[in-house]
């Protein structure tokens, strides 16, 4: 696989934030949270730089979301602030895939998100980039393509709640193990792609990675 750094162990768990990028919240129409919006993804659902986004059938579009994640280095239970950073091994590039024909009546229906999200290769992600590599984390330049044309570009600097607390909160809540994967949430620009096109998405001076768009075949009974 392409890109910096080494694939990691898989971990536990995938926590995914809501909401983080207020454009994005007022985009989707939704209010901007007062606290971390949390939802969690399986890791199943990952695939690797260069591999098939797959779209279930009967659905024709998927939602694209660009977002950088953060993947755990230590065991980190309760964790302060000012020790959160202690815990990161490095970030990466990451896509959080949305059916949100599903989503959205789940959403409207008080029900969860997670068949929305929770598909095999609805969360491409790249290798591990070394923390050591990223001076300021809160000033990445995340973008994607579809095709050739530019559809989402934004900067982490607009996240609401930034990395230490996201932690912070996080662990406060669930234990977060050696190779757990935060996703930080996507700016603003969320749109559908289809089987037959390619998603081209990058962290500007870092990383880039792409992945072609094809039909899942439908399960025979």
């Amino acid at each position: 696989m392409s890109g910096a750094g080494k694939l990691w162990s898989l971990g536990t768990k995938i926590v995914a934030v809501g909401r983080n990028y207020a454009a994005h919240a007022k985009e989707l129409g939704n209010a901007v949270p007062k606290v971390p919006v949390l939802f969690l993804k399986p890791t199943s659902s990952y695939v690797e730089n260069g591999g098939i986004i797959e779209i279930p059938h009967p659905l024709q579009s998927l939602d694209y979301e660009v977002e950088l994640a953060v993947v755990i280095g230590k065991k980190a239970r309760d964790v302060k602030q000012v020790h959160a950073m202690d815990h990161v091994e490095g970030y990466a590039l990451a896509l959080d895939m949305t059916a949100r024909e599903i989503q959205n009546p789940a959403k409207a229906a008080g029900l969860p998100w997670t068949v929305a999200k929770g598909y095999d290769t609805f969360t491409p992600i790249s290798n591990v980039i070394s923390k050591s590599t990223v001076s300021n984390p809160d000033d990445l330049e995340l973008w994607l393509k579809v095709d050739d044309q530019i559809k989402q570009k934004g900067s982490t600097k607009d996240m609401i709640f930034k990395i230490p607390y996201l932690i912070s909160h996080i662990s406060s809540i669930m234990t977060l193990f050696e190779g757990d994967v935060i996703l930080t949430g996507t700016p603003p620009g969320v749109g559908p792609v289809m089987a037959g096109q390619k998603l081209t998405t990058g962290i500007t001076d870092l990383i880039e990675m792409s992945f072609d768009v094809q039909p899942r075949q439908k399960v025979v009974e």
